[in-house]
């Protein structure tokens, strides 16, 4: 007899509600986190132009020291003051 494990875990906590999208993107001011993986800069290079084409204000671009661990809690509170943050993986 086979018999198939399922490796998945059960979800645990309150399902993590997405913020809602910006009304607009004029005027904005957008955070950019970099994993630090090779990809992202020159993915985050590009998604920056486009975002300014469409009138963002101000991009702000932080990039993690290494991919494997969360990002500071100083990069955090600096990219909290943004309307939006894009956290990218640039593998």
């Amino acid at each position: 007899m086979l018999r198939v494990l399922d490796p998945r875990q059960f979800a645990e906590g309150e399902p993590v509600v997405m913020a809602p999208p910006l009304a607009k993107l004029e005027g904005a001011v957008v955070g950019l986190l970099d994993n630090a993986k090779i990809g992202t800069a020159k993915f985050y290079d590009h998604l920056e132009a486009v975002l300014k084409s469409h009138g963002v204000r101000e991009v702000v671009r932080r990039r993690k020291p290494d991919s494997s661990r969360p990002a500071p809690e100083p990069m955090m509170g600096e990219l909290s003051a943004a309307d939006a943050v894009v956290s990218g993986i640039g593998d």
